[in-house]
């Protein structure tokens, strides 16, 4: 990462006032609210402060879209509405040098199905499968406990899984059916969430900093679904640097 890059952080920090009161700052640059790595990402994060409750890391966020998007966005993924950010382009994702994904000249929708279905987008029929076939090195999503509405279809609780397929790890169905869920979300408030489909391809980056504001880990996704350089632990870098 070359000193612009870290420089443009910098001023990110301060212009969006990214203080924190912890010892670590993680800022998260999504595309659009409505990407499926957005949603999948936030609540991910927001699970990780739930389950670790690390007093020395704070989370922000920024992404394309707006006020009633964000709103919807926190409420559904739990992603704290103070630690989000809004903006309505691309201009931070084009001054961090983020991948904007495939442009063909034929519109964002286009770029995204072409995106989906791997092209220039190598990782992520992998990611798909993964979420149907189950992936025995991570973690399982659902607790016997949990409730489970598909498309306002299909209601079962997450002791389905465990009766099926066991526990510990995640089950065949499992990623897939969570990732169903968050498409839904996005579908039935499209308008709110995305606010200029050209910006469907534009992918995101995560930075670690410290307590001197200076960038200790940085990743660039080229990739829908993929937001992380692990996508079977997808923070296990926070578990690894941020240790009290």
């Amino acid at each position: 990462m070359n000193n612009k890059t870290k420089n443009d952080i910098h001023h990110l920090v301060e212009e969006f006032n990214f203080k924190g009161k912890g010892k670590f700052k993680l800022i998260i640059i999504f595309g659009l609210l409505g990407d499926f790595d957005s949603f999948e990402y936030a609540i991910n994060l927001k699970n990780f402060i739930d389950n670790y409750q690390y007093k020395n890391l704070d989370i922000f966020a920024i992404a394309i879209g707006d006020q009633i998007g964000k709103e919807k966005f926190c409420k559904f993924t739990g992603f704290p509405e103070d630690n989000l950010k809004v903006v309505t382009n691309n201009q931070i994702h084009n001054n961090l040098k983020i991948s904007k994904g495939l442009d063909i000249g034929l519109g964002g929708w286009i770029n995204m199905l072409l995106m989906l279905s791997g092209i220039n987008s190598l990782k992520t029929i992998k990611e798909v499968f993964r979420g149907y076939t189950g992936d025995r090195k991570s973690k399982q999503i659902y607790s016997e406990s949990d409730k489970i509405d598909v498309l306002k279809i299909l209601k079962f609780s997450g002791n389905s899984f465990k009766q099926v397929f066991g526990d510990g790890y995640l089950r065949p169905f499992e990623l897939a059916t969570f990732r169903l869920n968050n498409m839904n979300e996005i579908i039935q408030n499209w308008g709110d969430y995305i606010i200029d489909e050209k910006y469907l391809p534009q992918r995101g980056a995560s930075f670690l900093l410290n307590d001197k504001n200076q960038v200790i880990y940085n990743f660039f996704s080229n990739d829908v679904l993929g937001y992380s350089s692990n996508m079977r632990d997808p923070l296990d870098f926070l578990s690894d640097l941020i240790k009290e």
